[in-house]
């Protein structure tokens, strides 16, 4: 593991008597893709801002490449930010746009211009140069604005939500640009987003923060396939919760109960649990099949339920299920087209029977913490 470029030490920063940020403890090393998510008003944006040093924290050190940023203004961090509404200079050009902070620190015009053309070069917008921002496309602006951030060589990049003024499919090849110009620099990326699907698909490690607190820092693929919590379970994909209790433990797996059946449920289990303890079983839609009823021997986990929406999605559909034995418990159900199996009709009003591996099941605690 490299060393790390940022390190923060128990902040906490007030506004008023909220806490926007309680007690954040975190690294963030030199050359990774690092995404901060999170909902509305969870402390993100108020965390990037500590950062920039926009916002002084309350309480908590803060050391960026291994030097205490205390009394340290943001004109004079080794970072810069790229802002979700780009701030390009409407009367420059392209090329003066991203020149501008090298000409207000004094950098040498040929030099100047040489590492323009470069940049230019990287993020494909060669044959641009003397265009004005009105003359440029949303895609094409955004790149213009990552240039004029990178051209001074930053230690690290801060990227405040910016690709939410993007169309979907310009939003995700600008994913990929980013990804691109991250491993091509090797600068620290920062990336702040309430999108999920864009943290996991750029990040190479994802920090899921809510009311000022981090519930989980991991990898895109552990947040998804062992949240340590309800929260990042709920927050990171779709999952299906139900109420259970452990009933048995045998090795890695224990057997649940729910109250919706009278049989038990296998679920790989976890550390430090017990006979008798409350847990909610959690299930990802994608993991569950659907069969007909007439199956039901055939499976170890499974639940009846009355198919009562259906929601198109493409490639896949989500089927909404009604659970036999509690009207209020929906599951919700994605499969592929291509995996519906030819002998069952998935239409609203039909009888199914749902069933998923005890592999694919999750066990997690009853509270947010």
């Amino acid at each position: 593991m490299k060393n790390p470029i940022i390190k923060i030490e128990g902040i906490t920063k007030k506004f008023g008597i909220k806490n926007a940020l309680e007690e954040i403890d975190l690294s963030i090393y030199e050359g990774e893709f690092f995404a901060i998510v999170g909902p509305s008003g969870c402390g993100k944006t108020t965390l990037l801002r500590v950062l920039a040093g926009f916002e002084v924290p309350d309480s908590g050190l803060l050391f960026i490449d291994g030097e205490n940023m205390r009394s340290i203004p943001p004109n004079r961090r080794p970072l810069n930010i790229v802002f979700q509404s780009y701030a390009l200079f409407p009367h420059m050009t392209v090329l003066d746009n991203i020149a501008f902070g090298l000409k207000v620190t004094g950098v040498p015009i040929k030099e100047c211009y040489q590492r323009v053309k470069m940049l230019l070069k990287l993020v494909k917008l060669s044959g641009l140069d003397h265009r004005f921002p009105h003359q440029l496309s949303g895609g094409q602006l955004q790149r213009v604005a990552l240039a004029r951030a990178l051209v001074k060589r930053p230690k690290v990049l801060l990227l405040d939500e910016p690709l939410s003024a993007l169309d979907a499919k310009l939003r995700n090849e600008m994913r990929q640009e980013l990804v691109r110009l991250q491993k091509s620099m090797g600068i620290t990326f920062i990336l702040v987003t309430h999108d999920q699907q864009e943290a996991l698909s750029t990040a190479d490690r994802i920090a899921v923060m809510n009311n000022g607190r981090i519930k989980q820092v991991a990898s895109p693929t552990n947040l998804y396939e062992s949240p340590s919590n309800k929260f990042v379970a709920g927050f990171i994909g779709s999952i299906n919760l139900i109420k259970c209790e452990v009933r048995q433990i045998e090795g890695e797996l224990c057997a649940v109960t729910t109250g919706l059946t009278k049989d038990l449920f296998s679920i790989k289990g976890k550390n430090e649990i017990s006979v008798g303890q409350s847990y909610l079983m959690g299930v990802r839609p994608e993991k569950i099949q659907l069969t007909k009823l007439t199956d039901i021997d055939q499976y170890d986990n499974k639940l009846a339920g009355i198919i009562n929406n259906i929601t198109y999605l493409g490639r896949s559909s989500m089927y909404h299920v009604k659970v036999s034995g509690d009207e209020n418990i929906v599951m919700n159900v994605s499969m592929s087209h291509s995996d519906r199996s030819e002998n069952i009709d998935l239409c609203i009003g039909e009888s199914v029977l749902m069933h998923w591996t005890a592999g694919s099941a999750l066990l997690l605690e009853d509270h947010d913490s």
